[in-house]
């Protein structure tokens, strides 16, 4: 696998290139990698497209030992088959929650800046959205506990988390975490926590801690989100999955979503088993070249005028500081310069831009050469 490797993604219909169709510009927003999924998922799905029918498919049961052996093994998490439910992506799964928790004017709690779904979810479901802005620590973004629990009210019932926290890149540590945990068993809080970046610790020594494993305690109150989309290149797919060890709570997120969430298609299935079952070495040297491009993405805005960003432990986005740039919206002004970024406002987070840095090293220097030359 050649990750430097510069594939054209023309006439793909690619969301994240279509978007500057015909234009200089150098797409680094949407987050999808232009890197090529693993080998092993590429093989599967050719198999299968030789076979030629793709009618109404189940979970295949090979694909549910390697959900379950992927949690064991790289978490500690110990899964029961019957806690999995089948999700076309996480956003269904976000929604779904906000649904399934308590009824219509009630408040749900989230982090932000977060990724957009989390600010229309709550609105979408009837519900009433309560933002708590994270601390900065130093280099790192933190959970103000003392904030979140300030924020809850006698009709919050959700906390929406997102760990890894996509934009920010923080990978929650056991102390936090279990911190976080407390607060919402003290305040009867039920957690929808989005770990879709879970394969994606770049820190090394570090590894990804789900919430529902710290206790039965959390597990019993807490809809996990998962999928192999955003590790393994493979979001336009379809295919995840939530992970509600609560049987009554299941049962309500299975009711609110019955008949509005489609299921998962064959190709969704085929990819994620190929994913989690045989693309671990894959795995490994994407992660070794990500830690690269970040190391580069650091470098450069130490240099730009400006700019600043704290250390992102996971995920391959970089949430860059532009308030001090002196232009009311930075995004246009990268965008004006051959850059695509993602804005900031979007995510709760005016002032800042996120840049996707899941790309190979080639294009990447030249866009960050692009701002750079734009800041001078």
């Amino acid at each position: 696998m050649d990750f430097d490797e510069i594939i054209d993604r023309s006439g793909t219909s690619s969301v994240k290139w279509e978007r500057y169709r015909g234009r200089d510009i150098l797409p680094l927003w949407v987050a999808d990698m232009d890197f090529r999924s693993p080998p092993a998922v590429i093989d599967a799905l050719q198999q299968r497209v030789t076979h030629g029918i793709f009618g109404y498919t189940l979970p295949p049961a090979e694909l549910v030992e390697a959900v379950l052996a992927h949690l064991r093994q790289d978490f500690g998490w110990r899964v029961e088959p019957e806690w999995i439910v089948w999700l076309p992506g996480i956003v269904a799964g976000l929604n779904g929650a906000c649904r399934a928790v308590g009824s219509d004017g009630d408040d749900v709690l989230i982090l932000t800046p977060v990724y957009p779904p989390f600010l229309s979810a709550p609105g979408l479901s009837g519900r009433a959205m309560q933002a708590v802005p994270l601390a900065e620590d130093g280099n790192r973004w933190t959970l103000d506990l003392e904030a979140i629990e300030r924020a809850v009210t006698p009709r919050t019932r959700l906390l929406l988390l997102c760990n890894p926290h996509n934009p920010v890149g923080r990978a929650y540590d056991r102390h936090e975490l279990s911190r976080l945990a407390e607060l919402c068993e003290k305040r009867r809080l039920t957690i929808c926590s989005d770990e879709i970046h879970a394969g994606l610790v770049l820190e090394p020594g570090r590894r990804h801690i789900p919430l529902a494993s710290l206790s039965p305690e959390t597990a019993s109150r807490t809809i996990t989100l998962l999928a192999p989309s955003k590790t393994c290149n493979i979001a336009g797919l379809g295919c995840g999955f939530a992970v509600i060890p609560s049987p009554d709570l299941r049962q309500r997120f299975l009711r609110v979503t019955e008949g509005i969430v489609p299921y998962v298609n064959a190709l969704g299935y085929t990819a994620a088993l190929a994913a989690y079952r045989d693309s671990r070495d894959w795995q490994t040297r994407l992660i070794d070249y990500l830690r690269g491009n970040l190391a580069l993405v650091e470098e450069s805005v130490r240099r730009m005028p400006g700019l600043a960003m704290n250390h992102p432990e996971a995920t391959y986005l970089a949430w860059i500081d532009c308030r001090n740039l002196g232009v009311k919206k930075p995004a246009a002004f990268f965008e004006d310069a051959g850059v695509g970024l993602s804005d900031g406002s979007s995510f709760g987070g005016e002032g800042y831009v996120r840049l996707n840095f899941g790309c190979p090293r080639p294009l990447l220097r030249q866009a960050l050469e692009r701002m750079e030359r734009a800041l001078k």
